[in-house]
C-alpha cells in the first residue's frame, strides 16, 4: 500500500499541487458567487477521485492482475470524462439545466453493461485492450460535450479577446482528450486529470483577472468597462443601443429581490445572445444596459434590435429599447447616448401607457 501511495504521488504530484492551489484560490475569492464556488469544489473533488481510480487501474494493468476490478475502473474512467465535461458546463454556464448530464448518464449505463458484454471495451487473456461495437462512443460523447461547452461559453461571452482567448485555451485542452489517446495510446489517461485541472485553473485565473471589468451578477461588462471603452477608439463607434427593464420595481416588491435578479440575468443573457462581434454589452446600472457597436452599419444595428426583441419576447420579461447612429462622426459620445436614451424613455412611456390602458379595459 505504501508503495502504491509513493507511485501515485510521483505520477500525480503536479495534479495534486494544482488542485490544492485551486482550492486555496477558491477559498480566498470573494467575487464568484457561492453556488459556483461550491460546484467548483465538487469538480475538484471529482477530478482528484478520478485520478486515484485511473492510477489504480494502470497500476494493476502493469502487474496484469485483478482483471475484473480493472474493467470496473475502466467503466468509471470512460464514464467520468463526459460527466466531468457536463459538470464543467453546469458550473461555468449560468442557468445551465441539469439535463446536461443525461447523455453522460446514458454513456455510463452503456459502460456498465460493457463490463459484462464487452460492447465498449474488454480485456483479453493476454492483457490487451479491445474495443467493442460501441468502442467509439466515449470519444464521440467527449467531442459533443466539448463542442457544446465551447459554443455556449462563446455565445454567452462579450465577444472580446480578453474572454475568447481563455475559452480557446480551454477548448484546445479539451481537444487533446480527443486527439492524444490515438497518439499516446491508453497512457494518455494517466495525464488526463492533470490536463483538465490545469486547463480549468488557467481559465479560472483568466476569469479572476477579468472580474474588474465584468458585472458579478450577469457576467456582462460593467460600468467601469463602459466608461473606459467609450474613450478608446471613439472613431470606431458607429451606434449605441440603450436598454432598460420594464417593471423591475413591481417584480422586486411582489416576489422579492431574488426574482428581480433572475430577471436581470435572463435579460442580460438575451442581450448577449443577440450581440455579435464588435457589439459589446454593458450593465451600467440596476436594470440599465448599453450595447456599444463598433464598425456596425445601421442595418446591422437594426437587426441587433430585432434579435433582442425576439429573444426577450420569449421570456416572461420586457424591456424598453432605444438606439442612435453616429452619422459620420458628427456627434459626441454624450450626444449619441442622449439620443439613444431619449428613444428608450419614449418606448418605456409607451409601454406603461399601453399597460395602464389594458388594465382599465380589464
Amino acid at each position: 500500500m505504501l508503495e502504491m501511495f509513493k507511485s501515485y504521488i510521483l505520477q500525480n504530484w503536479a495534479l495534486v499541487l494544482v488542485l490544492i492551489a485551486f482550492t486555496i484560490m477558491l477559498k480566498a475569492n470573494i467575487f464568484i458567487d457561492k453556488k459556483t464556488t461550491n460546484r467548483t469544489y465538487g469538480l475538484i473533488a471529482i477530478v482528484f477521485v478520478l485520478s486515484i481510480s485511473v492510477f489504480i487501474e494502470f497500476y494493476f494493468d502493469a502487474l496484469n492482475e485483478y482483471k475484473d476490478l480493472r474493467l470496473v475502473l475502466m467503466a468509471i474512467r470512460y464514464s467520468a470524462t463526459p460527466f466531468i465535461l457536463a459538470y464543467i458546463s453546469f458550473t461555468l454556464v449560468k442557468k445551465q439545466k441539469a439535463f446536461i448530464f443525461i447523455p453522460a448518464l446514458v454513456l455510463a449505463i452503456i459502460n456498465i453493461v460493457s463490463i459484462f458484454t464487452g460492447i465498449v471495451f474488454s480485456i483479453s487473456e493476454d492483457n490487451t485492450l479491445n474495443r467493442g461495437i460501441f468502442g467509439s462512443f466515449p470519444f464521440i460523447f467527449v467531442g459533443v460535450y466539448s463542442a457544446f461547452l465551447i459554443y455556449i461559453l462563446i455565445v454567452r461571452s462579450n465577444k472580446r479577446a480578453m474572454e475568447i482567448v481563455p475559452i480557446v485555451f480551454l477548448g484546445a485542452s479539451l481537444l487533446f482528450g480527443l486527439v492524444l489517446p490515438f497518439i499516446l495510446g491508453k497512457s494518455y489517461s494517466q495525464i488526463f486529470c492533470t490536463t483538465i485541472a490545469v486547463a480549468l485553473f488557467a481559465y479560472y485565473v483568466f476569469q479572476i483577472l477579468n472580474l474588474t471589468k465584468k458585472d458579478a451578477l450577469t457576467g456582462l461588462l460593467n460600468r467601469l468597462a463602459y466608461y473606459a471603452d467609450i474613450q478608446t477608439d471613439v472613431k470606431d463607434v458607429t451606434s449605441i443601443v440603450s436598454l432598460d427593464m420594464n417593471g423591475l420595481k413591481t417584480l422586486n416588491d411582489t416576489y422579492g429581490h431574488a426574482a428581480g435578479d433572475d430577471a436581470i440575468i435572463a435579460l442580460g443573457l438575451c442581450f448577449l445572445k443577440a450581440a455579435k462581434a464588435r457589439q459589446s454589452v454593458y450593465r451600467i446600472g440596476g436594470d440599465e444596459f448599453v450595447i456599444l457597436c463598433r464598425k456596425t452599419s445601421q442595418e446591422e444595428t437594426i437587426q441587433l434590435v430585432e434579435r433582442i426583441k425576439k429573444l426577450v419576447g420569449e421570456t416572461n420579461y420586457s424591456c424598453s429599447i432605444g438606439y442612435s447612429f453616429m452619422n459620420d462622426n458628427t456627434k459626441s459620445m454624450d450626444q449619441l447616448l442622449k439620443e439613444s436614451d431619449d428613444m428608450m424613455y419614449k418606448d418605456k412611456a409607451e409601454y406603461y401607457k399601453t399597460k395602464n390602458n389594458n388594465q382599465k379595459l380589464d
